[in-house]
């Protein structure tokens, strides 16, 4: 069993990914945000290249910032973004 989820992309995640967004089908066995960054990391180089450091990659489920333990449980969107600088 899979399930769709809108991914979406921001910054150089964005740039690096090379589209804004995506409709992806997840596996049931991707049950946190750190799943998702793995299962992500291996459909292809640019993805590779976008997460090769996941613990400077910031999430949000449904507009809400989590962190990769997070459980993604009934979430329709997810994005991820670098972190932000303050000023």
């Amino acid at each position: 069993m899979s399930r769709t989820l809108k991914v979406r992309y921001f910054a150089w995640v964005r740039e690096r990914i090379g589209k804004t967004d995506e409709d992806v089908d997840v596996p049931d066995s991707v049950v946190t945000v750190a799943d998702l960054v793995t299962f992500l990391t291996a459909r292809g180089e640019e993805y590779a290249y976008a997460f090769e450091n996941p613990k400077v990659i910031r999430a949000a489920i449904d507009r809400k910032h989590v962190k990769p333990q997070t459980a993604l449980g009934q979430a329709t969107e997810i994005a991820f973004f670098p972190p932000m600088t303050g000023g």
